[in-house]
């Protein structure tokens, strides 16, 4: 018998399941990262875990009978973010905290809210979509609250890397017709583009949307510090 497939649908109370376990995962994350600073083999063990739930599902999307040009390479952003958080997790480098901050935090988690997902449970490609976003969103807030912070530097290093990166998907969709990232068109689900004019202009509004949560995130971070030595000084 054959399970026959359907996209997955948003704001069904699967979904609001999901989500819920993923907030509850968050939440302790943030807390024991809190509570017990950087712990080295606790870091190192979930930066292992992310690639032994990721890479065979990864594999699987290349083999004959389940790749597809548009679906299949690791193009999207999501793609790129967990293999930044395995090594952020495992180096603590500062330019790979910022992409997975920036990333998992604004355009990762859009994919959980928003989710543009083609299979249904418990296809491979419903576990990869859901534990690629989860794991890059929960590095983002571990490594966050064990004390790596954005940068104004770093902030500009992720505009310019983010810029790059749209620039060669845009040219590879035009000359493939794919659209990864969504880059050349909108996703077939709701999501907040549809809140948006057409392309290309829901491109260049978007970069401007999250170029200023970026920087209005890095802005928070940087000026806790300054907030904190005043009030100190003042006491």
């Amino acid at each position: 018998m054959t399970l026959l497939s359907t996209r997955f649908e948003s704001f069904s109370p699967e979904h609001f399941g999901l989500i819920g376990l993923f907030l509850a995962v968050f939440v302790g994350l943030v807390v024991y990262g809190r509570r017990r600073g950087d712990n080295p083999r606790f870091r190192r063990g979930f930066a292992i875990v992310i690639p032994c739930f990721t890479l065979p599902m990864q594999i699987q999307q290349l083999t004959p009978g389940e790749f597809g040009l548009g679906t299949s390479l690791p193009l999207q952003y999501c793609d790129l973010a967990w293999m930044l958080a395995v090594y952020a997790l495992w180096t603590r480098a500062p330019w790979a905290f910022v992409l997975t901050f920036f990333w998992g935090l604004t355009l990762t988690l859009q994919g959980v809210i928003t989710p543009s997902l083609g299979q249904e449970f418990p296809e491979p490609r419903y576990f990869m979509f859901w534990g690629m976003h989860f794991l890059t969103i929960w590095a983002a807030g571990y490594l966050t609250a064990i004390g790596d912070r954005p940068t104004w530097r770093l902030y500009r290093f992720t505009v310019v890397v983010t810029a790059a990166w749209a620039g060669v998907v845009m040219i590879f969709n035009a000359l493939t017709d794919t659209n990864y990232g969504y880059l050349n068109r909108k996703p077939p689900g709701a999501s907040l583009l549809d809140a948006l004019p057409g392309w290309p202009a829901y491109v260049v509004i978007e970069i401007a949307i999250i170029a200023a949560v970026w920087a209005a995130m890095t802005w928070a971070f940087q000026t806790r510090p300054q907030r904190a030595k005043r009030t100190s000084t003042e006491r």
